[in-house]
């Protein structure tokens, strides 16, 4: 049986990288990630052109690592801000933010990285800002955002509301959670919001819940969900 050709070998994993990712973000409603194919495409053929030059080809486990730092350096980005909040590592936090917003990230890692910075003005009581930068992620990329990203982005929205007495506003968002992403943690953590704001209980999550990945507080939204509302000054989800 022949051997593949080892520059045609990388050029069909670029492909299946490709396809898996970007189905990822199709079944997550994110949308096709045109930035994404684009620089698959032109760094998998930078790539092989470079090493045919050189006359030995590049090992299609180093082609992966490559593609996924490049491809996802934004987001990778976001993770380790996350890390860093969650740490007490507030201006680290933002440095790791605002770094991934300026390495031309695709539509999805510049709305994950604003709402996540967003939730770190709200986790450090800049309100007027998180409102704001929340606001602006709705308003300019609500679109593309997928119904969860939506849904923490518009219940950390009703928190800054909350917490800056415009409960009219709050309220909306909260109803907003529940009508766009029902029975998630959000959706809940919303319904808790409003039976408090209504003098009821609200019910605590159950045992083996644990928390969504992605965005900065989530655990914090599982304490929201508690009879008594989270601590001041506590990340929000």
């Amino acid at each position: 049986m022949p051997e593949l050709n080892p520059y045609l070998l990388n050029v069909l994993i670029a492909l299946l990288f490709t396809v898996f990712f970007g189905g990822l973000s199709l079944l997550r409603r994110e949308g096709l990630p045109n930035r994404f194919a684009y620089e698959v495409l032109a760094l998998t053929g930078a790539s092989t052109l470079f090493f045919y030059a050189l006359g030995t080809p590049l090992n299609p486990i180093l082609l992966l690592v490559l593609l996924y730092l490049v491809t996802m350096r934004s987001r990778l980005l976001v993770d380790v801000g996350n890390t860093l909040a969650g740490g007490g590592h507030a201006a680290l936090a933002e440095r790791a933010y605002r770094l991934a917003l300026r390495l031309w990230p695709d539509n999805i890692g510049r709305c994950l990285a604003e709402v996540n910075l967003g939730v770190l003005r709200l986790r450090q009581k800049r309100l007027d800002e998180a409102a704001a930068l929340l606001e602006g992620v709705l308003a300019q990329h609500q679109a593309r955002l997928s119904e969860r990203h939506e849904a923490a982005c518009r219940y950390n929205l009703g928190v800054a509301y909350q917490k800056s007495g415009q409960e009219l506003k709050a309220v909306h968002e909260f109803n907003k959670v529940i009508d766009l992403f029902p029975g998630s943690l959000y959706a809940r953590g919303a319904q808790a919001a409003l039976k408090r704001r209504a003098g009821q209980p609200a019910q605590p999550p159950t045992e083996e819940e644990a928390p969504l990945y992605g965005l900065l507080g989530d655990e914090v939204v599982h304490k929201a969900l508690e009879d008594k509302p989270p601590d001041e000054g506590e990340a929000q989800k």
